[in-house]
């Protein structure tokens, strides 16, 4: 596994990171990784979300399994609340 040292981070970002990191009980490291893990994505998630991306817009491109006219929310929470 690769090392990675950062120097030069401002006082009140490292001091908003310990504090992140007291509160969810982890090493500011660990914090760190946490962090990278969620907000950089690495090759493997990008073509997840690209494979998402291409299903949700075939499903957005069918057409819809009945035809409408189909009841407004209002009208469906109107019905719901009639019961």
């Amino acid at each position: 596994m690769a090392t990675l040292y950062v120097e030069n981070v401002p006082d009140d970002l490292y001091e908003a990171l310990r504090k992140q990191a007291k509160a969810h009980r982890k090493s500011i490291a660990a914090e760190v990784l946490g962090l990278l893990q969620q907000f950089v994505p690495t090759e493997e998630e990008l073509k997840r979300r690209r494979k998402f991306l291409k299903q949700m817009k075939e499903l957005s491109s069918r057409e819809p399994l009945t035809q409408g006219p189909f009841p407004s929310v209002e009208e469906m929470v109107r019905e719901d609340r009639d019961r």
